[in-house]
């Protein structure tokens, strides 16, 4: 099958009508013609680009453009949750998840986004840039509650949560504006002690007072779902 002419790349729609003038209208064509000839109808330089072109050769840089990654951690309630201290409890395990698989992978995110499902099966999503990128537990959960809050929900029948990780980046090309805050410092170190803890011993090694199990006669918690 014959290829077009144009559109195709070095080839407008001015070179494109000069070439067919002179009954070349096909890249097969625009191979098949000698070099002096394309130089004298359109110039050395441009002939001798498309001719090569022509014969697929393309030595100009491969463009690639970076994918836009993310990572997500959701909540499915046993029941349709009314209760805003539930929505909230299971944002702190989300937080929680989340940060310690971004330290895991030694990855930072950029951005943070929400995502509410209803019983009636519709949903809500919020998603905020972070004033820096971070893996920073405390940071997670301050704008996870912040996006929770924005959606203003009341008495909504929630059936799942999740936060999304995005724009994720290698943690070494993150910067960190010091804060000068001793609370702020103290926590990082705990944080990292947690981790180290968690890599020997297993993933639930340490955790949270506040994500403890309840008892055995309250209502189960829901389960956590990886993405």
């Amino acid at each position: 099958m014959a290829v077009p002419m144009f559109p195709k790349p070095g080839v407008g729609p001015a070179t494109a009508r000069t070439l067919k003038s002179f009954g070349i209208r096909t890249v097969g064509e625009l191979a098949d013609t000698p070099p002096t000839t394309l130089a004298r109808i359109l110039g050395v330089t441009p002939a001798r680009e498309l001719h090569t072109l022509a014969h697929g050769v393309d030595e100009r840089p491969v463009q690639r453009e970076a994918l836009v990654r993310s990572t997500t951690c959701s909540h499915r309630f046993p029941s349709d949750e009314l209760d805003p201290a539930q929505h909230h409890r299971a944002l702190l395990g989300l937080a929680h998840e989340l940060g310690q698989r971004l330290r895991a992978s030694h990855e930072v995110c950029r951005g943070l986004a929400i995502v509410v499902r209803y019983a009636d099966q519709t949903s809500t999503t919020r998603t905020r840039r972070q004033p820096e990128a971070t893996a920073h537990t405390a940071a997670l959960t301050r704008a996870g509650l912040d996006l929770y809050r924005s959606l203003g929900l009341q008495r909504a029948r929630v059936q799942n949560i999740a936060l999304r990780a995005e724009g994720l980046a290698p943690a070494s090309e993150a910067f960190r504006q010091l804060l000068l805050d001793p609370a702020d410092d103290k926590q990082r170190r705990i944080e990292a002690v947690a981790d180290a803890a968690r890599q020997k011993f297993g993933p639930n090694t340490i955790r949270p007072a506040t994500l403890a199990d309840p008892p055995a006669t309250a209502r189960g918690a829901g389960h956590h779902r990886a993405a």
